[in-house]
């Protein structure tokens, strides 16, 4: 690229143009996930979405691969030249109560619409953390808190508006465009740029939720009690349970420092009393370090799982798992449990319910009839051999996971070799991924989308 094609492709954008060395592009660049960070030739800081279109038109006239980026939560595959478009300064966000729907703009996190929505006693369909973007969520699918009572996030999209690779701006809704609508529910990035999306609300304004804590040395069998109990519980409870080991640490509440703990997650839409009957035999399994249920108004629901909100640099991997019986149950353990060597944090998330629904509207989110997800985190110290021994630990231990494991889920897939395309392909059944690569070759063949988790575009033999 010549400076003069970078004058002119400033000249007609609203946000800023930012290239290596320019004050800005280091911060610009950077993502929630610090253990990845892209390496552009140049950034497009979008201010609306008519700066999107001019930056992918400009990419494709000089033969540049795209990568979008937002808070950053959803690092697959780190550009190493092409254009970046960041979508952080789009973020409008506009509530409908008489629709009971949401407008958001391309950059919008959920902690923005949180607060709006509460005010109607309507709620969005986030996953744990609020610091999270709506769009790049809800295009991975959308794995809620609340999922089992009221599915994923995909499902409950309206219209989009939609840059693709020919540099058009699209109004996609299920009866005007219904393949790139399909498309993109599902297959994130690859399909084309969100710049805003409308979608309906639920009506939730509280809820019975918090944790429940365990000694995991202490107190043996948790995981299969908690998979034993999540089989009689109805769609309305929404649960995970996820083994964590906290250091040492004066920030850390006093009964968990040091230990390697079990926390249940509850998030039940029902009534105080009922969740309370309902969570009493995982009371039972043992003596608590710490329990914090209480009814609660949705707009604390952050509190339930109570995800950092300061980025770090991390690997992870997940699979869809059939029930946890001892044979996996054990497996986890060898890899995951106290003692292990890296400090992994593992989750296991109950599905079901009306996650296992068909949408009104169909879209390409895949692994409906799955019962369990199970994701593994893995923090990082910046250091290259610790970093790929966590690579190779998150390999041996999927692997060993195999028998009873289905397919992943794209939005905590990881990155790098965690985000190639045989693993992408897993989180689709092999008739929707022929169908992806085959409207991938019709809307972006050249594959100027390709810095995420890939789907390629189909060629002809």
């Amino acid at each position: 690229m010549e400076r003069i094609d970078i004058e002119k492709l400033a000249a007609r954008v609203e946000g800023p143009v930012l290239l290596p060395g320019q004050e800005g592009f280091d911060e610009e660049r950077t993502g929630f996930n610090l253990a990845v960070r892209h390496c552009p030739e140049v950034i497009v800081g979008a201010a609306r979405a008519e700066d999107v279109a001019v930056a992918v038109a400009f990419a494709a006239a000089h033969d540049l691969p795209v990568a979008v980026q937002n808070t950053g939560h959803g690092f697959s595959v780190a550009a190493e030249g092409g254009l970046l478009i960041t979508t952080r300064r789009m973020t409008a966000v506009r509530i409908d109560p008489e629709t009971q729907s949401a407008y958001v703009a391309a950059g919008a996190r959920f902690e923005q619409v949180i607060p709006e929505a509460a005010r109607h006693g309507l709620a969005p369909l986030n996953g744990s953390a609020p610091h999270v973007g709506v769009v790049s969520h809800t295009l991975g699918g959308g794995l809620a808190l609340l999922g089992r009572s009221h599915g994923w996030a995909a499902d409950r999209v309206l219209a989009m508006d939609v840059v693709t690779a020919d540099g058009r701006l699209r109004h996609v809704t299920p009866a005007a465009e219904p393949e790139l609508y399909w498309a993109l529910l599902g297959g994130r990035d690859n399909f084309g740029i969100v710049t805003g999306m409308e979608f309906g609300l639920v009506p939730v304004a509280r809820l019975y939720g918090g944790g429940l804590f365990f000694d995991a040395g202490q107190v043996p069998g948790v995981l299969e009690a908690y998979g034993r109990w999540a089989a009689t519980v109805p769609d309305e409870m929404n649960s995970s349970v996820a083994l964590i080991s906290f250091p040492d640490d004066p920030q850390v509440p006093e009964p968990m420092r040091g230990r390697h703990v079990w926390h249940v997650r509850i998030a039940f839409t029902g009534s105080a009393e009922d969740g309370e009957r309902l969570v009493e035999p995982l009371r039972q399994i043992g003596p608590r370090l710490l329990e914090n249920l209480r009814d609660m108004p949705y707009e604390q629901s952050a509190d339930i799982h109570d995800d950092p909100p300061v980025p770090m640099p991390w690997a992870a991997d997940n699979a869809f798992l059939t029930d946890p019986d001892g044979d996996t149950v054990r497996t986890i353990l060898k890899h995951a449990g106290p003692g292990a060597a890296l400090p992994a944090i593992v989750e296991l998330r109950h599905l079901g319910g009306a996650l296992a629904r068909r949408p009104a509207h169909p879209n390409a989110v895949g692994q409906r009839d799955a019962r369990f997800m199970l994701a593994v985190l893995i923090p990082l110290m910046g250091d290259s051999e610790v970093d790929a021994h966590a690579s190779r630990f998150l390999g041996h231990m999927f692997k060993d996971l195999e028998p009873w494991t289905s397919g992943r889920f794209l939005n905590f897939m990881g990155h790098g070799d965690a985000a190639d395309q045989e693993r992408t392909r897993t989180a689709y059944t092999a008739d929707d991924h022929t169908r992806l690569t085959e409207l991938k070759a019709a809307y972006d063949p050249q594959n100027i989308f390709r810095l995420n988790y890939n789907i390629p575009p189909r060629t002809t033999p």
